[in-house]
């Protein structure tokens, strides 16, 4: 199967409902929309970086949850960024009181904001480059902290609200900062 990245440009403006549409038609691509209007599609994961994104996912659920912080969400929530791009990140943490009101009652809505804090796992045939990009689009929208793991670089990038970059070797140990209080992971786990 081919693997590579595919960019459909578009004739015409596409609205949140036809995105929502050709996804729930492709259950088997992610579609994300950027800023630009251009659909973006990548083939869904191997079974190695499927199963970091479970793995990261449940721990910030599980942190979360124990916290009574807000909410989590997984890699096939859409997000309308500021920008009007559509983004789904991996794994993402929404505060408590932030998310808009009736949100969890618009099952076929994307949700209209940006959240607090966004992981970004690299599988294999992601570019760096790429995922820095979507990186720094979620701080420029308003996203508070994001961690990018790369796997093959054996480290991760963490973006902040300030526009800070860090890079963190595996052996380090990632922090939720003051946006998820108290969330601590060994980076090893996501690797």
């Amino acid at each position: 199967m081919n693997s590579e990245e595919v960019l459909v440009r578009s004739l015409y403006t596409v609205t949140d409902e036809d995105l929502m549409l050709m996804s729930s038609q492709n259950p088997e691509l992610r579609f994300e929309r950027n800023a630009e209007g251009i659909l973006e599609t990548m083939p869904p994961t191997g079974g190695i970086s499927g199963n970091r994104e479970a793995k990261a996912g449940a721990y910030l659920l599980t942190w979360v949850e124990s916290q009574d912080l807000g909410e989590v969400f997984s890699s096939s929530t859409g997000f309308r960024l500021p920008n009007s791009a559509v983004r789904s990140p991996d794994a993402a943490f929404v505060a408590k009181g932030r998310l808009p009101a009736g949100w969890d009652e618009q099952e076929d809505k994307f949700i209209n904001l940006a959240p607090d804090f966004v992981m970004e796992i690299r599988s294999q045939n992601d570019s760096l480059e790429k995922l820095k990009a979507k990186m720094r689009e979620y701080i420029a929208n308003g996203v508070q902290l994001g961690w990018l793991i790369d796997q093959q670089n054996q480290q991760a990038l963490v973006y902040r609200r300030d526009g800070s970059i860090t890079q963190y070797p595996a052996t380090a140990i990632l922090s939720g900062e003051d946006v998820v209080a108290g969330f601590t992971l060994p980076l090893k786990r996501l690797l």
